[in-house]
């Protein structure tokens, strides 16, 4: 039986968060997920007189495909893509995994001059489409989030279905403080981090790009972070899962770097010379996830959370100039069943213990 809260969302994503027109090509990724999914979206596209053009792919066989490829085969492929992405004035991608570790042993130099290849693709689809990104409810996700299937779908589509328009002018009025903000003190449970946010705008996130959303990112100074910072939810990146991750900063730049996994995570770092600094800072608070589950679109947005994260800035948007193959965000919880935190902007409290203190941004509490 068709579940028409697939209808419901299909409508939300071409309606509110790409905004798609009349005569639009978008560009539909359907990565592991139920035919019913690519076909609602498909049928929400056609509803408002725009051009649907479906891509549907399987992970273990992109993986297959990883392990095998080589440098001229990914650099046609990346410049097939990208004529064909510069046709497109949206792109809407819903990606389910069977496996989130499906890439764990792709071998890392084979991954990195992949990433490079499709770079001008990613690039080309953030900066000239309307976006938005959102993963599928699978057995495995509701396995990583510790709920049943059922308890997960529900969970999913009561986060996915929020009603972010109603917090866009708290979000607004965050984006305002970041804006004036010039410097940036962090603190909590092994974090003591300071940085400068001086010429950077931020940028509001209500569901316009990522599915679910929740948050206002900007990007510090790229020289100016000092400190230490110690994430404390799960993560995962290129299929390797990492706990406990702690950087230290020096000048802008990640000095020592620690994990479950401390060779792991300093290769990824040493992939190119961006990849120790970071490319963004956020401010997550969506009220309806509460815990890690090692998936990112979900985890940066947690109530009381932010995440710094090393590596490519958004180019052209809160943009501080690095660039980088990586883009790792990496999560902190402040709420103080995580053992609390704090944010200053120029010497003003402005989160504690995950809780905003100004009245105009209650809602985002």
């Amino acid at each position: 039986m068709h579940d028409p809260r697939i209808d419901q969302l299909a409508r939300q994503l071409v309606r509110y968060s790409t905004q798609v027109k009349k005569g639009d090509f978008v560009w539909i990724d359907c990565f592991d997920v139920p035919a019913s999914v690519a076909q609602a979206m498909i049928r929400a596209v056609a509803a408002v007189k725009a051009h649907p053009v479906v891509h549907l792919h399987d992970t273990t066989v992109t993986r297959e495909m990883m392990i095998h490829g080589q440098e001229v085969q990914y650099e046609l492929i990346g410049q097939q893509q990208l004529e064909m992405m510069k046709k497109m004035d949206c792109y809407i991608a819903i990606r389910g995994s069977n496996n989130i570790t499906e890439n764990s042993d792709v071998p890392a130099e084979q991954m990195k001059m992949i990433m490079a290849k499709l770079r001008p693709l990613q690039n080309q689809r953030v900066n000239e489409t309307r976006w938005c990104v959102l993963r599928w409810p699978t057995s495995a996700m509701a396995q990583q989030a510790g709920m049943s299937t059922q308890a997960f779908e529900d969970f999913y589509f009561k986060v996915c279905l929020l009603d972010y328009a109603a917090l866009i002018p708290a979000m607004n009025h965050l984006k305002k403080l970041m804006d004036k903000a010039k410097n940036v003190h962090i603190k909590g449970p092994g974090t003591d981090l300071r940085f400068s946010l001086k010429g950077l705008k931020s940028i509001v996130c209500g569901g316009k790009h990522n599915i679910p959303d929740g948050e206002v990112f900007s990007a510090p100074v790229k020289e100016s972070v000092e400190g230490v910072i110690s994430y404390n939810a799960p993560t995962i990146y290129q299929g390797i899962a990492f706990d406990s991750v702690k950087l230290e900063f020096s000048k802008g730049k990640i000095i020592h770097a620690t994990a479950n996994n401390t060779a792991a995570i300093n290769k990824i770092f040493d992939s190119d010379e961006g990849a120790r600094y970071i490319g963004e800072f956020a401010i997550g608070f969506n009220t309806e996830i509460k815990e890690p589950m090692r998936d990112i679109l979900f985890d940066e947005k947690i109530a009381g959370s932010f995440h710094f994260t090393p590596g490519q800035a958004y180019e052209g948007v809160a943009d501080n100039g690095n660039r980088s193959q990586v883009h790792w965000d990496l999560v902190n919880i402040q709420r103080s069943d995580y053992g609390g935190g704090e944010i200053w902007f120029d010497d003003q409290l402005i989160r504690k213990d995950g809780k905003f203190l100004a009245p105009e941004l209650k809602l985002l509490n």
